[in-house]
């Protein structure tokens, strides 16, 4: 048996490389083995790379929510808007069930949800600062530091009017005077005038609020933005999630209520836009090579710099404005007085002298403004729609910014930002018990007495029907009376900013959703069956669901992509299997003549097949091996080099600014495999012609 089978080699061997057919077949065998070597192993390696992200950023291995909710859970959002969750009215009930299984090391609360806050305009920053001295003023007294500041903020403020009067002036040679309304006008006029300022401080918050009301509105360059935050335990995800890192400021006190927003989100909505727009060239220069001269977008950022500039001239008062001029002068060269002229000629930049210009704004302008709209330690209000359809507010303080470590630039990942669970439950429309304690405090104050739900009619219709009353609401459920409770905030009598939280009163609420860290990730499945399970023998109706479906859209990108590559590898093999079929068949009636030499002097019909089927897995085995090395080359280059990530939304998929992929046994062994059956399925058909061919047949014919 040995012999034979070295026979069938030795005639395999001899017939490699002496047909142009089998070198055809060979090429083919080759190429296919290269592709998916390299497009498994980019796969496998951007899959792991974006479950690093996922997983490291906010979902963890897996991910537990209400059974009863009407949509799937999407960390990231999904189309439309947040997803219809169910809430778990109490952490505090499911995270011991969680945390009793062996391969579970740590279970973080937390919810999402989306709302629309606005970022003011310039005026309306300038105004509320000003508002703020002389509240401390009217608390403290007046000191020189608060009057020069006091004095020095009414200057801004007046300048900030001259120059609505001087685009007032431009706007009636332009459109006619129908740029604003007479009351506008009025406005201005009014504001202009030396009798308001000089009344001012006779009725400093009156006249405050006619700026704020009537002046302010008539500056367009506020923003609403759509910001997305999670809720949760701060203390326990920092802890968790070691990826995360504060960049900015500091981590919010420990049980105290506040917000850490993403570095992302702060850079890009809430920096002065001129600022950002210099950012993001010095980025695309530096990191992806572009430059000014050659890439549209570039050149368009230059250009709203240059165009638009009154964001900065509205920020600077009469000393900085006059700092500004100076510095700009000696910087160009230029005797021009006029700030707005000499920021457009400063912003005219070039591939030349960008990297001169986007160091001196920083050196020498940045200095003189305010660079964010939101500084660190302000508060910022939020309003959103509880869970019942009313909308709620919350003042929250911004403590820092942070970022997760090689994901930087990623818009997906820097869109979420943090927020302690009070303040979430607040907005979500849970009935904490600091709301409890108001509604308490409202109802004394407002003479009513609370009735259940259950007496309500006859409390409203019967005898008693006279007298105040408001119904009873059920603690640690969605409140629909906070739409009753608009002066519940003046009511409160502690600074809830200031209080401190117990680690019970902070688990014990709503949640909409808990983070599970496995101790071993590579037992996900086996964990989620038997969490499952255990949720259903505590009388739990929980879902679990792995880190990729908890991702939605984002999490199926990687296994839709592998679908397409598979399906791809399916269609070039059916067409390589017709090629080498068709080859082979050539190849058997080109050895019509040997291979009835060969029956006529003894050869079995069984060494026939052999021989032609050693022959092509020899072919699958020898350019397949070169395909799996050539692929092991390339991929061992691009995993030292790496594949950078050319736009934000490849951050997130690469795990930070390039991919760096490597090659498994995996990859090679299903390369092989899927060679050689579709090498050894081809060949069965021509083997079994060979088989067919007699010895007379072969000396009846010329070929």
């Amino acid at each position: 048996m040995g012999g034979h089978f070295r026979l069938l080699l030795q005639v395999a061997f001899r017939n490699l490389f002496t047909s142009k057919i089998n070198l055809l077949i060979g090429g083919i065998i080759f190429l296919g083995t290269l592709l998916v070597v390299v497009g498994g192993a980019l796969l496998d390696s951007m899959d792991s790379a974006m479950s690093r992200s996922i997983i490291g950023s906010v979902a963890g291995h897996l991910q537990v929510y209400s059974d009863e909710s009407k949509d799937e859970l999407g960390l990231f959002g999904n189309m439309g808007g947040e997803p219809d969750l169910a809430a778990v009215d109490d952490f505090s009930r499911i995270k011991p069930v969680l945390e009793k299984h062996p391969n579970v090391k740590t279970v973080v609360p937390m919810g999402t949800n989306g709302a629309l806050i606005t970022s003011g305009n310039t005026v309306d920053l300038t105004l509320a600062r000003l508002r703020d001295l002389y509240k401390k003023r009217a608390e403290g007294g007046e000191t020189p530091a608060v009057r020069e500041n006091i004095d020095s903020l009414k200057a801004h403020v007046r300048q900030m009017v001259a120059l609505m009067e001087e685009e007032l002036a431009k706007s009636r040679e332009l459109l006619s005077d129908s740029a604003r309304t007479p009351e506008e006008h009025e406005a201005i006029a009014r504001a202009r005038s030396e009798a308001f300022w000089n009344g001012f401080e006779q009725d400093p918050f009156g006249s405050l609020e006619f700026l704020e009301n009537r002046i302010a509105p008539q500056i367009p360059d506020g923003d609403m933005l759509y910001i997305r935050y999670a809720g949760t335990d701060l203390d326990t995800f920092q802890n968790t999630f070691d990826r995360m890192e504060v960049v900015d400021g500091q981590p919010v006190p420990h049980g105290q209520r506040g917000m850490l927003l993403s570095k992302f989100f702060y850079e890009e909505y809430l920096k002065l836009k001129t600022a950002r727009r210099l950012d993001l060239i010095q980025q695309e220069r530096d990191l992806n090579k572009k430059t000014i001269a050659t890439d549209p977008q570039l050149q368009r950022w230059v250009k709203e710099n240059q165009t638009q500039t009154r964001e900065i001239v509205y920020q600077l008062d009469p000393i900085k404005t006059r700092l500004a001029v100076e510095r700009l002068q000696k910087l160009l060269g230029s005797q021009e007085p006029k700030l707005d002229k000499l920021l457009s000629s400063f912003f005219t930049t070039d591939d030349a002298n960008f990297s001169t210009r986007y160091a001196q704004f920083y050196a020498e302008l940045a200095p003189l403004l305010e660079l964010y709209r939101l500084r660190l330690g302000d508060s910022l209000t939020i309003s959103a729609f509880t869970r019942s359809g009313y909308v709620q507010s919350v003042n929250v303080k911004v403590y820092g910014t942070y970022q997760f470590k090689g994901l930087e630039k990623s818009a997906l990942a820097g869109a979420l930002n943090l927020m302690d669970l009070m303040s979430f439950r607040d907005l979500y429309g849970y009935l904490t018990a600091d709301k409890k304690a108001e509604l308490i405090e409202l109802q004394k104050q407002s003479g009513v007495k609370a009735v259940a739900r259950e007496n309500a009619e006859e409390a409203l219709f019967g005898e008693e029907s006279g007298n105040n009353l408001v119904a009873d609401a059920t603690p640690g459920l969605i409140n629909d009376q906070d739409s009753l409770s608009g002066a519940m905030d003046s009511l409160r009598r502690d600074d809830l900013t200031k209080r401190v939280y117990s680690q019970a009163e902070i688990e014990q609420g709503v949640v909409l959703s808990s983070a599970v860290i496995l101790k071993d990730p590579e037992k996900l499945q086996q964990t989620m069956a038997e969490l499952k399970q255990s949720a259903q023998d505590a009388g739990l109706k929980l879902r679990v669901v792995s880190w990729q479906q908890a991702a939605g859209l984002i999490g199926q990108f990687v296994m839709m992509a592998k679908l397409v590559l598979y399906a791809a590898v399916f269609i070039i093999f059916v067409v390589v299997l017709v090629i080498i079929n068709n080859a082979m068949m050539m190849a058997t009636l080109q050895r019509v003549r040997e291979v009835g030499t060969m029956r006529a002097i003894g050869a079995q019909r069984s060494f026939v097949l052999g021989m032609v089927l050693v022959e092509t897995l020899l072919l699958g085995l020898v350019f397949g091996a070169g395909g799996a090395l050539v692929g092991s080359g390339i991929m061992a280059a691009l995993g030292s080099v790496g594949i950078p990530a050319g736009n934000e939304a490849l951050y997130f998929f690469f795990s930070g600014p390039r991919l760096y992929p490597s090659l498994s046994a995996g990859n090679l062994i299903a390369a092989f495999i899927i060679v050689m059956v579709v090498s050894a399925i081809s060949t069965l058909y021509p083997a079994f012609l060979a088989t067919r061919v007699s010895p007379l047949q072969a000396m009846q014919t010329d070929e």
